[in-house]
């Protein structure tokens, strides 16, 4: 049974890298993980990380609720496979489809859960934003102020899927995207808290940076990657 050691980097080999330049439809996005998913498990292919942007769009987990779809604002609705709650993706959000082979890894759940949690917030610290977790919400929060009083937004969301120890689906980290569009849904089901981005916290950071971030953190995290033009 995997275990959640983590005090040493993965020792499988080095995972690809994808980058897309331009927004990636959903259909097209769950297509292609779909197939390189089933191709890491039959050991076909090598373990994939692939960053991404979509157009404006919500996505419902297993756990989604309909009466956390608030008001969907004419953009498209997608069910998935995929744990977790109602979450938007649109332009100005780095989402990263992580497609590992958790046995190969010796990674449990919980223990795959925290090292993507990890890997996150060790990104954030390269732009000076402390990111934290908690037991009760999953994601990555960062405390704020407002009002006199700290509150604490979600900067970037987790939801997986993991079929015979291979993951799927994976994570998404706010830019710059338009946080209006939250107002949609109740997001990851949770009322009590808000959303924020690395614009919205006052970080002019592009898309480029983050990923240089990305890359860097996921190697200090689980190990080496190849990158793919």
């Amino acid at each position: 049974m995997p275990n959640g050691n983590l005090t040493m980097l993965d020792t499988a080999p080095a995972v690809e890298w994808v980058i897309s330049d331009a927004p990636v439809d959903y259909p097209v996005a769950l297509d292609l993980m779909s197939r390189r998913a089933a191709a890491i498990r039959e050991g076909h292919a090598p373990e994939l990380v692939w960053l991404l942007e979509h157009p404006p769009l919500y996505t419902g987990g297993t756990g989604a609720k309909d009466s956390d779809l608030l008001n969907p604002l004419g953009l498209p609705v997608y069910r998935t496979s995929r744990g977790g709650q109602f979450t938007y993706h649109g332009p100005g959000q780095r989402v990263a489809y992580v497609m590992l082979d958790l046995k190969r890894r010796n990674l449990d759940i919980r223990a795959f859960v925290t090292r993507l949690e990890t890997w996150l917030i060790v990104a954030l610290a390269e732009f000076n934003v402390t990111g934290e977790t908690r037991p009760d919400r999953v994601g990555v929060w960062v405390r704020r102020p407002s009002k006199g009083t700290l509150i604490e937004d979600k900067i970037a969301a987790i939801g997986l899927r993991v079929s015979r120890w291979v993951s799927s689906h994976g994570i998404s980290l706010n830019v710059d995207p338009d946080l209006t569009h939250y107002r949609g849904i109740v997001p990851c089901g949770i009322r009590d808290h808000g959303v924020t981005s690395l614009a919205d916290l006052g970080l002019p950071v592009t898309l480029y940076d983050v990923d240089v971030a990305l890359r860097k953190s996921f190697q200090q995290t689980f190990g080496p990657v190849k990158p793919i033009a």
